[in-house]
């Protein structure tokens, strides 16, 4: 019952609740170094005041040095679009010519006017993508709750418990195991963006690729989304080195140190930050993503693999608790 009036409120209210799932992933991303500070004889007041502080100024910095780096190059990849296009249609329009067997001339017509109809509404997209008020209402909302979910937390779960019914012993079991899993793959997927982002700029920066920190930031950003994210980063990065480089030498400089940032990333750096916390086939990750991010938009492709291990936590508790209940009686 628990898990189907979870479902139901996320589903239904998804949209309202948006300010709401942004403050519980600060907080649980905060929560870390909360406790630290009050190891060390700080109060959860002072803790929580000093960490949200701390935060602010990172994201302030952020705010005030990549983020307007990246937006001008946004900009400029933007304008330089049209021309990548017409590059790439002088390269396919010459492919019937080579392979006349293989490739029609009209598929690639087909191909490319379909791309321009998209790529002509890519600036309204982007330009109507964030309101004003929603933009007013998560800088205004978003860290109050962050604030009210660090320094209230024990209250705020007792008040819970007080809702819930006593014989909760599978809810119990499955909570203890999520509530460590969440935080572990919050933490490490946050660590995990901001190595791969930065790995990605200084080796793009060193090649020389255009629209370098843009680029960097995608490819941080695309570790959200399991397997398929660093499929569909690739295109861009592919894209703009083709662009300025064609098929010379730097190219394929560029693609073995790309190719060998994300083999590291996930045959090294998941392992260590995740260790054995998100046990799923790379099939079931998939899916969850694409079911997930069906249902819930954004945040289910975010949640996806704790969702997934959700459900895998239950399944695996749930005969064991069937089983003690009737050995009991």
């Amino acid at each position: 019952m628990i898990l189907l009036a979870g479902f139901c409120i996320l589903f239904f209210l998804s949209g309202l609740l948006a300010p709401l799932l942004v403050a519980v992933v600060l907080a649980y991303l905060l929560e870390w170094p909360t406790v630290r500070l009050q190891r060390i004889g700080c109060t959860r007041s002072w803790a929580t005041s000093i960490v949200l502080v701390l935060f602010a100024g990172i994201l302030l910095v952020l705010v005030l040095i990549v983020a307007p780096v990246a937006w001008q190059q946004g900009i400029n990849l933007t304008r330089d679009l049209p021309n990548m296009l017409n590059k790439l249609y002088l390269y396919a329009a010459g492919l019937p010519r080579r392979f006349p067997a293989l490739v029609d001339a009209g598929i690639i017509d087909v191909i490319v006017e379909n791309l321009r109809g998209r790529l002509s509404g890519v600036g309204d997209s982007l330009a109507s993508l964030v309101g004003l008020m929603t933009l007013m209402i998560y800088l205004v909302l978003v860290p109050l709750m962050v604030f009210f979910l660090l320094k209230d937390k024990d209250q705020m779960l007792n008040a819970v418990r007080r809702v819930l019914p006593r014989n909760r012993g599978l809810a119990a079991e499955v909570w203890q195991e999520m509530n460590q899993q969440i935080t572990n793959y919050i933490r490490g997927k946050v660590l995990e963006m901001i190595v791969v982002g930065i790995a990605s700029w200084l080796a793009f920066l060193y090649l020389g690729l255009n629209y370098s920190l843009l680029l960097a930031v995608l490819v941080g950003i695309s570790v959200l989304i399991p397997y398929i994210g660093a499929m569909l980063v690739t295109i861009p990065v592919i894209g703009v080195a083709l662009f300025q480089w064609e098929l010379g030498t730097e190219f394929w400089t560029l693609l073995t140190v790309y190719l060998v940032i994300q083999a590291l990333d996930g045959n090294v750096l998941v392992p260590v930050l995740f260790s054995e916390a998100v046990n799923l086939h790379p099939l079931v990750i998939i899916l969850s993503v694409v079911i997930f991010g069906g249902l819930w938009g954004f945040w289910g492709v975010f949640f996806a693999i704790p969702l997934a291990t959700l459900v895998k936590a239950v399944v695996h508790a749930w005969p064991d608790a069937t089983l003690d209940e009737t050995l009991s009686r």
